[in-house]
């Protein structure tokens, strides 16, 4: 990959990960309800789980379900159906560990939630299309290349949202106020995901 098509792709990565959506509510819930510290695993969750989905992605799957209409509408919708259940819980969690909130936040749920993200495939089919160079030889080694540039970049903008979370977690200190703080979260999860499919 060449270097200013790195850098191109950096920036555009930075973007993508940074503005809001699914991900990032998620990622700002578990700092509100978890702390840095403890978000941490959500952090690297869904930037792993965002690279492992553009990689193949790139590679291949994504010409796959292009390929087949039904496919890719049954994907649509169900992600959708799956995050808007997800808002609900978030919404309606009283806060605080061991609450029902916290089944979303950490590694493995937050790499899986990448897959019935909407965002996420739009970013990942967008990056392979517009970044993925067809000349290059050996498409896993290209795959790779956006995958590992997608996720340096992504790394420091889910913290980013991560910190902010845990940044307004002193405001939150009590259960009421958690309560509602889930309650807003979840709504624009939902409101996201609407924006997404309709």
């Amino acid at each position: 990959m060449p270097a200013d098509q790195i850098v191109a792709f950096f920036v555009f990565s930075l973007v993508a990960a940074g503005t809001p959506g699914p991900s990032n509510v998620l990622l700002t819930t578990a700092g509100a309800n978890l702390g840095v510290f403890r978000g941490l695993p959500t952090v690297l969750g869904v930037s792993l789980g965002m690279g492992v989905m553009l990689f193949l992605v790139a590679f291949g799957l994504g010409g796959l379900l292009l390929d087949s209409p039904a496919a890719l509408e049954g994907l649509r919708w169900g992600g959708g159906a799956f995050l808007l259940w997800m808002a609900y819980k978030i919404a309606s969690a009283e806060g605080g560990p061991g609450t029902k909130a916290h089944w979303a936040l950490g590694f493995l749920p937050a790499a899986a939630f990448q897959w019935v993200n909407p965002k996420s495939w739009l970013v990942s089919a967008s990056a392979a299309a517009t970044y993925l160079d067809p000349t290059a030889e050996g498409a896993s080694g290209a795959a790779l290349a956006l995958a590992g540039v997608f996720v340096a970049a992504a790394l420091p903008s889910c913290f980013a949202w991560l910190s902010f979370g845990a940044a307004i977690q002193r405001f939150l200190h009590n259960e009421r106020r958690l309560r509602r703080f889930n309650l807003v979260m979840g709504a624009l999860l939902a409101a996201s995901v609407l924006w997404i499919l309709f």
